[in-house]
């Protein structure tokens, strides 16, 4: 089976007033979504906080945070990816439409605000199933688990806004940026799923490619060294006039 994506051929690159503009649009689909999935998890963090339950609770949280990293992983790779083709099957059409068709557009236009992030209608929905085991278990415990996994989730959703319309400096945000767009390009579909950090693609061996690594992530080194140099360079140039 095709992966769509991979077959995809990616939009033009907006420049100037426009990347502008759609940088403020994505802004704005992604406040409300902030607000929502802050409120949610800070709330229950006070509940469980004043409780008797409260470093269960915490910790619960804290594991949900940890969870998300290899979740962002298999739903980007698996779910998002090509997985669920156009069928007459009613669900298999349903997921086809909420996740198939708006990652492809979103390949296909990685610089769209109308195809960067995740809405309430793919969202919530999502959210309100993992929340379902909490009828089962105590509030302290699963719910918490979930509120972590979501705020992580927005944490992610500011990351990836940040790779396609901020220019944001620091290594982390170099090495995201440069990891993220390799995946956009049209050899990198298969690889670089990670959206906030590369490690579970060493783990499950979708790492960007040796050879094509030290390109990526090559410039950065030779920047840094360049810097460095420069540095020195120039922290010797004031020693030999202070001397002088």
């Amino acid at each position: 089976m095709k992966d769509p994506v991979r077959h995809s051929e990616p939009g033009p690159i907006p420049g100037g007033l426009r990347r502008l503009e759609e940088g403020r649009k994505a802004r704005r689909y992604l406040y409300p979504a902030t607000v929502l999935y802050t409120v949610y998890p800070l709330a229950l963090l006070a509940l469980v906080l004043r409780s008797r339950h409260a470093v269960v609770g915490v910790l619960c949280f804290l594991a949900g945070v940890a969870l998300w990293t290899p979740l962002e992983y298999v739903a980007h790779r698996y779910v998002l990816h090509g997985r669920f083709p156009a069928s007459r099957n009613l669900f298999h059409q349903l997921l086809h439409v909420m996740f198939d068709s708006t990652h492809v557009e979103h390949h296909q236009k990685p610089w769209s605000a109308e195809h960067l992030s995740g809405s309430f209608k793919t969202t919530v929905p999502v959210i309100l199933a993992l929340n379902l085991p909490g009828l089962l278990i105590p509030w302290y415990v699963w719910p918490l688990l979930i509120a972590g996994v979501v705020q992580s989730f927005i944490v992610e959703e500011w990351v990836h806004y940040s790779v396609h319309f901020s220019r944001r400096g620091g290594r982390y945000f170099e090495y995201i940026r440069r990891h993220h767009m390799y995946h956009h390009s049209a050899i990198g579909s298969e690889v670089a799923f990670g959206l906030t950090n590369g490690i579970w693609d060493v783990v499950w061996h979708t790492r960007i490619p040796e050879r094509h690594r030290r390109k990526v992530h090559g410039g950065r080194a030779r920047r840094a060294k360049h810097h460095g140099r420069a540095a020195l360079l120039t922290g010797s140039t004031r020693s030999t006039q202070a001397s002088s």
